[in-house]
C-alpha cells in the first residue's frame, strides 16, 4: 500500500490534465503554495512556469519532456486502474486545504468521476475550481458568511435531509435528490448555516469567494 507521501503545512494546489486555464494556476498558488499535479497535469504546470514538488498518476499522459525535467523522487506512480487520479492524489495529500484546477474542464465523464470523488470527501478539505464557481463537498454542518444576492447551489450526490437559515428559498423540511428535487440557483438572504443528515452535497458559488469557501470548510 503507497503510504502518504505529500505533507504540507499549507494548503496543496493540485493540477490536473483536464484543460486547466494557465493563469489559475498562478492564482491557486497564492493561496495555496504546495503544487502538485495529477498526471499529465504537469505538463501544464511546466507551460505556465510552474515547476510541481510532485507527480502523482499512473503517468499515460505526463510528457517525455515534462518528466525528465523534473529532479529525483519527484514522480510517484500509483497504477491503481479502479482509482481516478484525482482520487490517487487526493489520498497521498495531508495539508489543510487542496485547491483543484483542471478537473472540471475536459472530458464530462471525468468531470463526473472528480465530483463524485469530491463529494465522498476523500483526503484533505477539498475545493475544485472552475472558469465561473468553486465548488466543495459541504461537511454535515456548514456557516459561510456572503454578500446578500449571491448565487448559491446545492447539489446532491444522495438523497438527503438538511436545515438552513441565510437562503432565499430555505431547504429544511425537504429532501433533496439527484434524481428528484435539487437546491441549485438559490440566493444568500444573510449568513448562510447549513446542516445535513447524510454527507454528500456539493455547494457551488461563484469563484471569487475562493477565500471565504477555504475559511469555512478548513477552519
Amino acid at each position: 500500500m503507497i503510504a502518504t507521501n505529500v505533507q504540507s503545512q499549507t494548503g496543496v494546489s493540485l493540477v490536473g490534465g483536464g484543460n486547466p486555464d494557465l493563469s489559475d494556476i498562478g492564482k491557486s498558488v497564492a493561496f495555496a503554495p504546495c503544487l502538485v499535479a495529477a498526471d499529465g497535469g504537469a505538463n501544464f504546470c511546466i507551460e505556465a512556469g510552474f515547476q510541481p514538488v510532485v507527480v502523482i498518476g499512473d503517468l499515460d499522459s505526463i510528457s517525455e519532456e515534462t518528466r525528465t525535467s523534473l529532479p529525483d523522487g519527484a514522480v510517484i506512480e500509483y497504477t491503481d486502474q479502479d482509482l481516478t487520479d484525482f482520487e490517487k492524489c487526493l489520498k497521498l495529500i495531508a495539508a489543510p486545504f487542496v485547491i483543484a484546477t483542471g478537473f472540471a474542464a475536459g472530458r464530462l465523464d471525468h468531470t463526473l468521476a472528480n465530483f463524485a470523488v469530491l463529494s465522498r470527501r476523500i483526503g484533505p478539505p477539498t475545493l475544485i475550481l472552475g472558469s465561473d464557481d468553486v465548488a466543495f463537498a459541504s461537511p454535515l454542518e456548514l456557516t459561510l458568511d456572503l454578500p446578500i444576492g449571491t448565487r448559491f447551489s446545492l447539489f446532491p450526490m444522495g438523497p438527503m435531509k438538511g436545515q438552513s437559515s441565510g437562503l432565499r428559498w430555505p431547504i429544511d423540511g425537504l429532501t433533496i435528490d439527484p434524481s428528484g428535487r435539487l437546491g441549485t440557483s438559490n440566493e444568500v438572504s444573510g449568513p448562510v448555516a447549513l446542516s445535513f443528515d447524510a454527507p454528500g452535497t456539493i455547494v457551488i458559488i461563484p469563484r471569487v469567494y475562493l477565500q471565504a469557501a477555504i475559511a469555512a470548510i478548513s477552519g
